[in-house]
């Protein structure tokens, strides 16, 4: 990046915001990301859920990392290096399970479910210092941290508290970890696919109100022919910056959500079903907090790439890129672990349904990112993308570009800090970019 190539343009007088479509095909720029976003954030790791008892692991891939999270036998979770410290070989090649001991298939290291080394063959003929010393154990990252059952790495030993972090983002966790009696529980399996096209297309496209109407067109009308006669398929709400990058979408919505909003297509069955949800909610957190939860929908992003789609169901989605017009996709559904046969059923088929590789949304929107991404050939001729709706507007409406605006400028902000050349231009301000 140079100073006569700025990534953002910010220009307060006319109330423009655009981005430079270089930020999503160059190289350097997302060497540059992985150096200064993904290298030093918080990111999403796991969920309480996956680990209820002493050996409960999960093996993920994050920001070209691999990790291997478990809980010990003092129940305390803890996260490592998926690499054996001998030769680096990867130690779990399972993705979940439960397991006292991991033992590495080169040589037959193991190691414990607090990552200690175990047992080593040959071990007689290691110096009495190497087995005093801790070189022998998994290495533990950096950072690990939790809120409202949300488990976050950082490859930062310095990074800020995760409290801090997460700024107002934390009112919105504490909102989806409240709709359970028992506690929120990740499902069993996952959703994985690929995009070609730029991570932070997903980014703007997952908090992008802008697009429901017009490009999932073909899913509101199935609402209409389907939900018992509803004559609107009208959306409405707010978008909220929630600081530090993060930004969400508030809504209502014509779609049923099994945390208690009853449609017509579920009949009297699923009534007194919702009807039971909803009183157990006013009960735990009064009336006006219940509406809030069971007739309002969310789209969550907390900066990177967590993206938290508290809609028809809940999906907990991360995605990292390979390359620039490249990345990988993972998907896992939320729910309350309560929950009956019948919200179960409609819950996964919502999610199926709307968000799923083969349902109504995501097929719609990868073709959309792709589409983006072979536009941003022509970059040098056609530089910019605007990002300016609603700018200036005292509350933005759901489907108003603020929330993009706030990612934008963490991102910008990132990027350009530690004595890299800035990446912002303004016609009316050269300083600082805020979100508006």
């Amino acid at each position: 990046m140079s100073p006569d190539r700025p990534m953002v343009a910010v220009d307060r007088e006319n109330l423009t915001f655009r981005v430079a479509r270089e930020a999503f095909v160059s190289e350097a720029i997302l060497a540059r990301e992985y150096e200064a976003i993904f290298d030093t954030c918080w990111l999403y790791v796991g969920h309480d859920s996956e680990f209820s008892k002493p050996g409960d692991f999960v093996s993920r891939s994050v920001a070209r990392r691999n990790l291997l999270v478990t809980m010990g036998t003092d129940r305390t979770i803890k996260a490592f290096f998926n690499t054996c410290p001998h030769r680096g070989a990867t130690v779990c090649r399972e993705r979940s399970g439960n397991a006292k001991n991991f033992q590495c298939f080169y040589h037959g290291w193991v190691f414990g479910c607090d990552g200690n080394l175990k047992s080593q063959p040959g071990k007689e003929h290691y110096s009495e210092g190497f087995a005093r010393s801790s070189h022998g154990n998994l290495v533990p990252v950096p950072r690990l941290d939790s809120y409202a059952g949300f488990h976050f790495v950082s490859f930062n030993a310095d990074v800020e508290p995760l409290a801090d972090y997460l700024a107002g983002a934390k009112e919105y966790l504490d909102l989806i970890s409240g709709y359970s009696e028992s506690g929120m529980a990740i499902s069993s399996g996952s959703q994985e696919y690929a995009i070609r096209a730029n991570w932070k297309l997903l980014v703007e496209n997952s908090v992008d109100g802008y697009h429901a109407v017009s490009t999932h067109a073909s899913y509101l009308d199935y609402l209409k022919n389907t939900n018992g006669g509803l004559s609107s398929t009208k959306l409405e709400g707010i978008s909220r910056d929630l600081g530090n990058g993060h930004a969400v979408l508030e809504y209502s919505a014509p779609w049923g959500r099994p945390i208690a909003h009853w449609i017509p297509l579920w009949g009297e069955e699923g009534k007194r079903e919702i009807d039971a949800i909803r009183t157990r909610l006013v009960e735990r957190h009064g009336e006006e907090r219940a509406q809030r939860m069971a007739q309002k929908n969310r789209n969550l992003l907390i900066f990177p790439n967590l993206v938290i789609n508290d809609i028809m169901a809940i999906t907990v989605r991360t995605f990292y890129p390979q390359s620039p017009d490249y990345m990988l996709v993972n998907g896992w559904s939320l729910a309350p672990r309560e929950e009956s046969d019948w919200a179960r059923k409609f819950r996964l088929s919502n999610f199926l349904e709307f968000l799923g590789p083969g349902g109504f949304a995501t097929p719609d929107d990868i073709e959309a990112l792709e589409s983006c991404q072979n536009g941003f050939r022509n970059f040098r001729l056609a530089p910019w993308s605007d990002i300016s709706k609603g700018m200036g507007k005292d509350v933005p409406s759901y489907d108003d570009e603020l929330q993009m605006r706030a990612f934008w400028t963490q991102w910008n902000r990132r990027v350009s800090e530690r004595g890299t050349t800035a990446a912002v231009a303004s016609r009316s301000i050269a300083a600082t970019v805020t979100a508006a």
